[in-house]
């Protein structure tokens, strides 16, 4: 059940997007034991002042190709697999679209089955276990 929104600075290609879409979804299905079914994603392409992000802190050198990954998840992973997603991820991205590791940024925020519903007013989590 994870949610990721990508940010990223305007004007990549549909291909390029659907590329970013992609390979994080195959990262998540072979790393973090998500059913490839359970894709939910939103892609948001901002103007240049509108995505701050300091080109060197804890890493880079970052460029304008610099993408982040905010990912919320219900089911809590161990440090290992999340360290194992982080390197299958930059690995996929490096092919396709091109990505550098270095612009890859991801940030992961655990929640609770009650935090989410899917659709009628239903937390579908509790209410089916």
């Amino acid at each position: 059940m994870p949610f990721t929104r990508i940010s990223l600075l305007r004007g990549k290609s549909p291909d390029y997007l659907q590329a970013l879409s992609d390979n994080l979804h195959r990262a998540m299905v072979e790393t973090f034991d998500v059913p490839p079914t359970d894709r939910f994603q939103a892609i948001q392409q901002l103007e240049p002042n509108e995505l701050v992000f300091d080109r060197t802190y804890l890493g880079g050198p970052r460029s304008d190709d610099y993408v982040f990954f905010q990912i919320t998840i219900g089911k809590p992973r161990s440090t290992e697999v999340k360290k194992t997603f982080y390197r299958r991820l930059v690995s996929l991205l490096a092919d396709a679209p091109g990505l550098r590791p270095e612009d890859v940024m991801v940030n992961i925020v655990t929640t609770s089955r009650e935090d989410w519903s899917f659709a009628d007013g239903i937390a579908q989590m509790i209410e089916q276990a």
